[in-house]
C-alpha cells in the first residue's frame, strides 16, 4: 500500500513540477517578447530547443530510474512527458526549418529577379532604378 502511495505521489509531483517549469519558461519568454513590443527576441528559438531537449532527456532518464525502482505509474507518467516534449521539439524544429527554407527561397528569388533586371538594363542601356519588391510578413 505504501509503495502505491509513493508511486502515485511521485508521478503527480514530478509531472506537476515539470509542467509548472515549462509554463514558467513560456511565461518568461512571453514577457521578453512583450517587453520587446512583439519584436523577435534574440536566441528565442535556441532557448526553446534547449529547454525541450533537456526536459525530454531528463524525463526519460527519470522514467528509466523509476522502472528500476519498480514504480510503474511514475515511470509511465515520466515516459509520457518525455514523449510529449520530444513531439513539441519535433514540431518546433519543423516550423523553424520551414520558415528558414521559405526565407532562403524568397531571398534567392529576389536575387535572381535583380540579376535579370540588371542584365536587361545592360542590353537596353537605360539607367532606371531597380524594382523594389516589398514582402509583407504573414502573421
Amino acid at each position: 500500500m505504501l509503495k502505491w502511495v509513493l508511486d502515485l505521489g511521485l508521478a503527480v509531483l514530478l509531472s506537476g513540477l515539470e509542467v509548472a517549469g515549462l509554463v514558467a519558461f513560456w511565461f518568461v519568454e512571453g514577457m521578453k517578447k512583450w517587453a520587446a513590443k512583439g519584436e523577435p527576441v534574440p536566441g528565442e528559438t535556441s532557448r526553446l530547443f534547449l529547454v525541450l531537449s533537456v526536459g525530454s532527456t531528463s524525463s526519460a532518464l527519470i522514467s528509466y530510474g523509476f522502472s528500476w525502482a519498480d514504480l510503474p505509474v511514475a515511470c509511465a507518467s515520466q515516459a509520457v512527458l518525455a514523449a510529449l516534449l520530444v513531439l513539441l521539439l519535433i514540431l518546433g524544429a519543423g516550423t523553424e526549418c520551414g520558415e528558414r527554407i521559405s526565407r532562403y527561397r524568397l531571398r534567392r528569388r529576389l536575387r535572381r529577379q535583380r540579376r535579370r533586371w540588371h542584365d536587361s538594363q545592360r542590353e537596353v542601356g537605360g539607367h532606371a532604378s531597380a524594382p523594389v519588391r516589398r514582402c509583407w510578413r504573414r502573421w
